[in-house]
């Protein structure tokens, strides 16, 4: 806006004392919606998609996957995935808006032509805030016009909602001939054929302009039309607000099955586990008992063989220290009974593979064990 950094409003003849301007948390709070829906940013740059959310250019640009919008998803007909139309009713309302910022900042807006004094007046047609000599010369040079120009104080005791609708109110639209719209021609007249604002020489010296009506009774058409659009679409609302209850209970339910049936798993595998830990402990006694019955019958059994083998080491070697040292009345008192031991050892004869203990009969623990 050409405004220079805000100075100091001295007392200015004439000027009411400062109101209090409104706490700027409570105006970016109400205004959040003319804000890029993904980055949250303020730009000059903003999109209107075909599901009408609006996005930045940067958000748009950054978009995976391109083509679709990064909210709903809903496709986006332009290849590059940056749709032609802008947003202009944000872009305006956030250059308002900082103009209003500007007037509720506690040192107020300075003057936009000397930026040296404090702006006591706003433009609405130039969109620039005056001192009160650049004002008297804006009014000398604009004397055959009707700009509308108010005093910042009246415009800061205001609220944003009431600053924005009498802004909306003032504006004026240009006519739609090239030379014209440079010239500042306003338009009053819409034409229905070519769908354009005209100003009152286009309407009249050009024939091909048929039929014509009021530039505000086209605009109030329009308003009308989106309301009554907008109308239809809250009751067809209603039924896609039902399906997504029911959708909702759905996936709500779908849930829950979820929860149930893992909850039910875990139950069950934990049941399975200890009965599957009792049936090792049975199994694991029943193995025990087994095996202990076979031990103690193997134990006999070795110790009988062992008592055998020792019986026989020493009868050999009893032979043998005879022959080497016994004299013959030793021979004739001992032979005899060595004789007799050694020829019981003979009779003696090693258990038969059918007739040794065999170990614990594990059949039943086998069977039991495949049933698991």
């Amino acid at each position: 806006d050409g405004a220079a950094a805000p100075m100091e409003i001295g007392a200015q003849p004439g000027t009411p004392p400062c109101s209090p301007p409104p706490h700027p948390s409570e105006v970016e709070d109400d205004f959040q919606f003319v804000l890029c829906e993904g980055c949250r940013q303020e730009s000059p740059n903003l999109k209107l998609l075909t599901c009408l959310h609006t996005f930045c250019l940067g958000c748009l640009s950054e978009n995976k996957p391109i083509g679709q919008c990064p909210k709903c998803c809903t496709a986006i007909p332009q290849a590059s995935g940056i749709p032609d139309m802008d947003n202009l009713l944000f872009t305006n309302l956030q250059a308002r808006l900082s103009i209003y910022k500007k007037m509720s900042n506690s040192r107020g807006p300075s003057c936009s032509r000397c930026r040296g004094e404090a702006a006591v007046v706003w433009c609405s047609e130039c969109e620039e805030f005056l001192c009160t000599k650049c004002f008297d010369d804006h009014q000398w040079f604009f004397k055959k016009r009707s700009h509308k120009a108010r005093r910042v104080e009246e415009l800061r005791a205001e609220s944003a909602h009431q600053f924005l609708e009498d802004t909306r109110k003032s504006c004026n639209l240009f006519c739609s001939s090239p030379s014209h719209a440079d010239q500042g021609y306003i338009s009053s007249i819409y034409c229905k054929t070519c769908e354009k604002a005209l100003c009152c020489s286009c309407a009249l010296l050009d024939s091909q302009h048929a039929p014509f009506c009021d530039i505000r009774s086209e605009t109030q058409r329009r308003q009308e039309e989106l309301g009554t659009i907008s109308q239809e679409l809250k009751q067809k609302r209603s039924g896609f607000e039902a399906t997504y209850v029911v959708l909702q209970d759905e996936a709500a339910q779908l849930e829950e099955a979820e929860r149930e049936m893992r909850e039910l798993i875990r139950q069950r595998v934990e049941q399975l586990v200890q009965l599957i830990r009792r049936e090792e402990e049975e199994l694991l006694g029943l193995v025990e008992a087994r095996q202990e019955q076979g031990r103690r019958e193997l134990a006999r059994e070795l110790r009988h063989v062992e008592g055998v083998l020792r019986r026989m080491e020493a009868g050999e070697q009893l032979v043998e220290k005879m022959s080497l040292y016994a004299t013959e009345q030793e021979v004739m008192d001992m032979q005899p009974f060595i004789k007799g031991s050694l020829e019981e050892l003979q009779r003696l004869q090693p258990p038969a593979a059918g007739d040794r203990a065999q170990p614990g009969d594990l059949t039943e623990c086998k069977a039991r064990l495949q049933a698991l």
